[in-house]
């Protein structure tokens, strides 16, 4: 494809990428030949109690809106933890998407699933804001608190970052990157990985992130079933599996454990889970980073100093 200098962005444009069409792209493989890359991204979110954004199960009321506040926390205190029970059982990997604050409020929550061996991702303080609307000072403050945290509790620091509510600036790529970023997740522009041309010479890689297999979409956006949002997840995958006969693909699927983690939406999830799990030996069963690294490795990069010029 051809890269554009993001240094010329418009109102009608961002200069990241620019257009490539699928079948014109070089084909490679995925480790163990595989075509079809499959990741879970499980977000774990805390919000503020009496403001602040958050989901919300029904309409809700003057703060301090306690049905919808306490329908999220039970994610963290219920949902989270059947989730990893079920991942465990399918022996599946995940990204955990992860707000810095829920080690202060969840304490034990983001361990259980270190204990996994889980990829631990970047995704903000809380999702009771959104990083889009702040000052570039302000929003590279609100990445650098949050990836300190995350590096003091992991002993590494992130590779990948989901804003909350997928919320980007126009600089947020550039922010990123300069933070030491790898990779994001906020764009669902693509089946394949993406590499963004940022700032100074930059570059970043966009993995691609759900927004049709996403259960906040589907479930309550769309108002879908959870027997309707499993039978999405079941025909996306033959479907992927298929088209990957022909490229490289990422499948990936995003959960938040206050709507999939209920036991009426988790029963057929189970069903969509242990669908993929039977077919591990013909995809990669991997995570968000995995997908990244590999990438990499394999596309060239952007030339942002040249736009037009050829690139990933």
């Amino acid at each position: 494809m051809t890269d554009q200098n993001p240094a010329a962005q418009t109102l009608s444009g961002h200069g990241r990428y620019a257009y490539s069409a699928l079948p014109d792209r070089p084909v490679y493989d995925w480790p163990g030949g595989k075509r079809l890359a499959v990741y879970l991204a499980l977000n774990l979110e805390t919000f503020d109690f009496g403001g602040g954004l958050g989901a919300e199960l029904a309409p809700g009321g003057p703060q301090p809106d306690v049905l919808n506040y306490a329908w999220r926390d039970w994610g963290n205190r219920v949902g989270a933890w059947r989730l990893r029970d079920l991942f465990d059982v399918l022996d599946l990997p995940a990204s955990i998407l992860v707000n810095s604050r829920i080690y202060r409020d969840c304490p034990g929550l983001i361990e259980a699933f270190r204990a996994r061996g889980d990829e631990i991702v970047g995704h903000g303080r809380t999702n009771a804001e959104r990083q889009g609307t702040l000052s570039e000072t302000e929003e590279r403050a609100l990445i650098a608190e949050a990836t300190a945290v995350l590096t003091r509790e992991e002993g590494r620091a992130p590779a990948g970052w989901l804003g909350p509510w997928i919320s980007q600036s126009r600089v947020t790529p550039d922010l990123l990157a300069e933070a030491g970023y790898r990779y994001l997740l906020d764009w669902c522009h693509d089946d394949q990985p993406t590499w963004f041309a940022t700032r100074d010479g930059g570059r970043i890689l966009a993995v691609p992130y759900p927004q049709e297999l996403n259960d906040i979409p589907a479930i309550v956006a769309r108002k879908d079933t959870g027997r309707a949002f499993a039978d999405a997840i079941v025909d996306a995958f033959d479907e992927m599996l298929k088209q990957a006969e022909h490229a490289p693909l990422v499948m990936g699927i995003a959960l938040h454990p206050y709507i999939v983690g209920q036991p009426n939406r988790l029963r057929p999830l189970r069903r969509a889970l242990e669908h993929i799990a039977r077919h591990r030996d013909a995809i990669w069963l991997t995570t968000a980073g995995a997908i990244a690294t590999h990438a990499a490795g394999q596309l060239p990069g952007p030339t942002p100093e040249r736009p037009g010029a050829t690139g990933a």
